[in-house]
């Protein structure tokens, strides 16, 4: 089965054709190209140059929030798409991107099957004392609000690719995945199912990100409204587009540069990084509480899986849990590997992103062949 993947990031659209021949391997990379997200706008033009007239049998579209009506993957109608036009503000740097290349898709290929993937989907059991915010009843049960948690794609793919790499099956399993790139989360991952997540209503929550600020006490947002004048179009671009590692370092939102510029003896950027790894190291401790225990934490996403440094400056201070990490193994490699010591309690692990295979699983799974 030939499949079209669409993954819309806070910053690229990535496109990729899978070849899968269903002999239990991983599917085949046939095409991939990268296309920026200028203000949520799909671009239409080079989706068409990209596809030519190459055969497909699907195409499976990440959306990042799926809201409380998607509780799994669907194959995409009419309705489906007037849906998820109604909660495309609910990831203003993902969804939008994605319903425009939805759209587009349907344009340039009628017949083809299209299947909405949803990160929210791999949370949607999660444990309702994890699940439930303390608001009021009401805001629970007749607006929906509760923690969503996101980057379910990914945290399900690294989750069951520790497990296969360690050789642990078993429903005893605990796992936390940490997907970090310019957005980031955590999950607690117990015998394969979420326990618990960073990541809450929104994707602004949980973890410093590159523009994003992660957790906030909610104070500050009703002090900025009443006292310094910001609308909730102001608080919007700059909690999303403004924060995070770029706030505070007022440099970049690229850990690459932060790094670099602390290495320097900048004293902002010193201050990001400082901030970034003090929250990192803090809600991998939590999820390890929602599971008892840990057994495995795994690095995926694209700092997760190249930055080094962050590896090293998260399990810095984590040997309480169990976790170390060897400094040739962190530094040295490529692909799927383990980094920590040999013969401590906790594995650590770098596991590739692919959200591609997850969503190309859907797909083959509701239209496939």
């Amino acid at each position: 089965m030939r499949t079209l993947i669409v993954n819309p990031g806070s910053s690229s659209l990535k496109l990729r054709i899978l070849d899968d021949d269903d002999d239990g391997g991983d599917a085949a990379v046939v095409a991939t190209h990268d296309l920026p997200c200028r203000e949520g706008e799909a671009e239409l033009e080079e989706l068409a140059g990209f596809l030519g007239d190459a055969p497909l049998d699907g195409a499976g579209i990440r959306f990042v929030h799926g809201g409380a009506d998607f509780r799994r993957s669907v194959v995409v109608d009419r309705a489906t798409v007037e849906a998820l036009a109604a909660v495309r503000d609910l990831a203003p740097l993902h969804n939008p991107p994605a319903l425009d290349a939805l759209r587009a898709l349907g344009r340039l290929r009628p017949a083809l099957p299209l299947v909405a993937c949803f990160d929210t989907a791999f949370f949607a059991d999660l444990p309702a004392a994890a699940a439930t915010f303390a608001v009021p009843r009401a805001w629970t049960e007749k607006w929906g609000v509760r923690r969503f948690g996101f980057h379910g794609l990914s945290h399900a793919w690294a989750s069951r690719r520790a497990a296969a790499l360690l050789a642990r099956p078993d429903p005893g399993f605990r796992v936390v995945t940490g997907h970090l790139g310019a957005g980031a989360s955590l999950a607690a991952v117990g015998g394969g199912a979420p326990l618990d997540t960073t990541m809450g209503f929104t994707p602004l929550d949980g973890l410093v990100m590159a523009t994003r600020c992660g957790a906030l006490d909610p104070g500050v947002l009703i002090w900025a409204q009443r006292h310094q004048g910001c609308s909730v179009d102001d608080l919007e671009r700059i909690l999303d587009r403004e924060s995070g590692l770029l706030g505070i370092s007022g440099l970049s939102g690229d850990v690459r540069t932060v790094v670099a510029a602390a290495g320097r003896g900048d004293g902002a950027a010193r201050l990001a990084l400082d901030v970034y790894l003090h929250r990192l190291r803090g809600a991998v401790a939590a999820m390890a509480a929602a599971l008892a225990g840990l057994d495995a934490l795994v690095f995926t996403g694209g700092v997760g899986e190249h930055s080094a440094a962050v590896r090293a400056g998260a399990c810095d201070g984590l040997a309480f849990l169990g976790v170390t990490v060897d400094p040739d193994a962190n530094t040295a490699g490529a692909g799927d590997r383990v980094i920590s010591q040999a013969g401590g309690p906790v594995a650590v692990l770098v596991i590739e992103a692919r959200e591609d295979l997850e969503i190309a699983g859907e797909v083959r799974r509701l239209v496939g062949r």
